[in-house]
């Protein structure tokens, strides 16, 4: 295994075969230059990418500290899922938190507008972000918001194998968050954050977007949708007013059926 390229201390890119790769490892690349050998136990991870060349670039242009932080944070997101991640996060993960970190070094605070959602729909992600928040905290002595952990957690939820893409989960729970400010409007709630009822609102909201777009959506007999329009006719209605409301913006369209099981839910709230 020869050295092509030194990205930083600790990344190299490397001739393996015929195969180009980017091997990681601490002071993999001290004292070295190119067309040495690379002792192979000095490497800690290897990465066959079709993205070599960003990876490269990302590497040449950040700082290794937040290089080595962020690898360390898919490690024990690998290791706590029990799974890989896509390939792709040692990219945008990586240039996430080298972005986050320089600018709450400048002093500037992203606010997070899903944190609440993202902590519910997301919950074993966001405690690995809240992980890695302590460890930049310990490693680089800086408190990182809350916000962050939130952010990282939608990186890793999107990475999964089962997770999609980031964009439409970035959708759906923008959605859901706006669901819920409506909901919340029109029923003229005040609701905590942990109270049970919000939390499975919020799950069951998310659940009904994904069905909703696969066409796979819950039936309800006719004679229990009818009671619920009358039983619960004000929960009802907020449902049907605020599915048309997201209809009319995002184009999705809610079946008489979900919006049975939302004002069910709905009334679990308000009680």
């Amino acid at each position: 295994m020869k050295l092509k390229k030194i990205l930083n201390n600790n990344a190299v890119l490397v001739i393996d075969g015929n195969e180009e790769k980017v091997a990681v490892g601490t002071g993999i690349a001290f004292g070295k230059k190119k067309n040495d050998l690379i002792n192979k136990q000095k490497i800690e991870k290897l990465f066959i990418m079709k993205e070599n060349e960003k990876l490269q670039q990302l590497l040449s242009r950040i700082s290794e500290e937040h290089f080595i932080i962020s690898e360390e944070i898919i490690s024990y997101a690998e290791k706590t899922i029990g799974m890989k991640l896509s390939e792709h996060i040692h990219i945008t993960l990586t240039d996430h938190v080298s972005f986050s970190i320089e600018r709450i070094q400048n002093g500037m605070h992203l606010k997070n507008k899903l944190l609440n959602e993202i902590k519910i729909l997301y919950k074993e992600e966001f405690e690995i972000g809240l992980w890695a928040l302590d460890m930049m905290k310990e490693k680089l002595n800086i408190e990182m918001p809350i916000d962050e952990a939130a952010f990282i957690a939608l990186h890793i939820h999107t990475m999964k194998l089962s997770g999609g893409n980031y964009k439409e989960t970035l959708r759906q729970t923008t959605i859901v968050s706006e669901m819920i400010q409506r909901i919340v409007s029109y029923l003229g709630l005040e609701i905590e954050e942990d109270d049970i009822s919000y939390q499975r609102l919020i799950t069951h909201l998310r659940f009904v977007l994904h069905r909703v777009k696969h066409s796979d959506q819950y039936s309800m007999d006719l004679d229990m949708l009818t009671m619920i329009k009358h039983k619960f006719a004000h929960s009802y209605q907020c449902a049907e007013v605020v599915s048309k409301e997201i209809a009319a913006k995002y184009d999705i369209e809610f079946p008489e059926s979900e919006l049975g099981y939302i004002a069910i839910h709905l009334e679990r709230l308000r009680d």
